[in-house]
């Protein structure tokens, strides 16, 4: 019986390894790759305020709140990330700095020229956004997909064959794919403008941010038929 067994492990086995290599020999392998812009609608904004004491500092936090909603930014857009007293410098100067999230309805230009402050240290655009980039992402890997399928089509074409059944499916990892970046200005960058900025006539407008790029690459093994 342990012989039978033996044998019969043997004989699955074998025939494991001709299945193997008869799919091996008679598939394609195939990568398709699919891009897209996207248009950002969304933009993260860090700003840091400073002032000379704690009263001086609340005094500037509330201006900036009164500018921010004056522009249309919400309470609930309005992020507190931290704050920070430099005990080494001679004026012991505060420091605070937020988050807020501008959309297509804000208006950037008057937003900088109005945030064009002393109390304003820095601005910088942490992240842009697209509120539908999860559909995109979507849209771009189904693309590639059937940009793999018509490679292998008509590759198999020219040697009067033809793509079957898919055998394995595969999303390749590419560092370029799915990153939403600080966007840059398409006249200048913009990953830290600085207020001074306000004033040379740069279109601070979300028709002069360069668009999101998605790219996603999927490789595929169709059966030949």
């Amino acid at each position: 019986m342990k012989l039978k067994h033996f044998l019969l492990a043997g004989f699955l086995a074998f025939t494991s390894l001709i299945n193997a290599q008869e799919i091996k020999k008679n598939s394609i392998e195939v990568t398709g790759v699919a891009e897209m812009e996207v248009e950002p609608d969304e933009i993260i904004f860090s700003i840091g305020i400073k002032g000379d004491n704690k009263n001086d500092l609340a005094g500037n936090e509330k201006k900036l709140f009164d500018i921010l909603k004056s522009s249309g930014i919400r309470n609930e857009d309005i992020k507190f990330k931290a704050m920070y007293q430099n005990l080494y410098s001679k004026t012991k100067i505060f420091t605070k700095n937020f988050q807020f999230k501008a959309d297509k309805k804000t208006d950037l230009s008057s937003l900088f020229e109005n945030l064009n402050q002393k109390w304003v240290s820095n601005i910088n655009i942490a992240e842009i956004k697209n509120t539908k980039i999860a559909d995109f992402r979507k849209t771009v890997k189904i693309n590639a997909l059937k940009a793999a399928k018509e490679k292998a089509d008509y590759l198999l074409e020219s040697i009067g064959k033809k793509a079957g059944t898919p055998l394995e499916i595969t999303e390749i990892e590419d560092y370029t794919s799915d990153m939403v970046l600080p966007a840059l200005y398409k006249s200048a960058r913009v990953s830290n403008v600085q207020m001074e900025a306000a004033d040379t006539g740069v279109d601070y407008s979300f028709d002069n941010i360069e668009n999101i790029k998605l790219k996603y690459s999927i490789k595929t093994k169709y059966e030949i038929l």
